[in-house]
């Protein structure tokens, strides 16, 4: 039993490290399951970008499920060994849009506090544990205040810390751009939070736990019901 129980464990660490092409190519033969992979790879990342579009934590997560579902079935149209987390950001952000441009939408602006599983005590006295949350919830808010343009480029840059390329790619706009953007961000942002930034920057708009094993087991399920209906219109045909 203990070596059966090693080797489920190996094999699911063997899986995490598996590059995207090659979890992609496992997708595309039929294993759907490995989707979840993927989404577990990204739901941070995605949720983030999703958040700054969205000032709304359930129409965030409505639109990465949502990408996740249309990139499933526009994986085909993506090309192997081109930056694929770009491509599933940009299929993101376009679903945020949508979202956000419905015009019975709904969404309003919502109290900035954290749910309980946005960060976690690692050890630290309760004081510190408290003035990070603190922290993570005025610099959600000053987030919340820059300029639309701005604050995507934050958000990819400064909080989920990708490159400079990497930005440009998933914004579809030029690095020189995401340069100028960036320094402007940072210049409309307070200082004391800009000499905190990095330190509170993994705490804020996470999206992990019970919320990420929601999002995960919510997909799989849509997933499976719409290949089963897509099998039984070929059996009627």
């Amino acid at each position: 039993m203990q070596i059966s129980k090693t080797k489920t464990i190996e094999a699911t660490t063997k899986m995490e490290a598996t590059p995207d092409d090659v979890v992609i190519e496992q997708v595309r033969t039929g294993n759907t399951n490995a989707f979840e992979i993927i989404m577990r790879r990204y739901n941070q990342r995605l949720y983030r970008v999703a958040r700054s579009i969205l000032t709304n934590n359930d129409a965030a997560q409505d639109a990465v499920q949502q990408a996740y579902i249309s990139a499933y079935y526009k994986l085909d149209s993506y090309t192997p060994g081109s930056l694929f987390a770009a491509w599933l950001t940009r299929i993101t952000i376009n679903e945020a849009l949508m979202i956000k441009r419905k015009p019975d939408n709904r969404i309003t602006e919502i109290n900035n506090s954290l749910d309980n599983d946005r960060i976690s005590d690692t050890g630290t006295d309760p004081v510190t544990v408290h003035a990070n949350k603190e922290l993570a919830v005025l610099i959600e808010s000053a987030i919340e205040k820059l300029p639309e343009e701005f604050r995507y480029v934050f958000v990819l840059r400064a909080i989920q810390q990708l490159s400079t390329k990497e930005t440009a790619e998933s914004l579809e706009i030029n690095e020189t751009t995401v340069k100028t953007r960036l320094h402007r961000a940072r210049n409309l942002m307070q200082n004391s939070l800009n000499q905190h930034i990095e330190q509170a920057g993994m705490h804020v708009f996470e999206f992990a736990g019970q919320r990420c094993d929601r999002i995960v087991r919510t997909v799989l399920k849509k997933l499976k019901a719409l290949s089963a209906g897509d099998d039984t219109k070929t059996q009627m045909h």
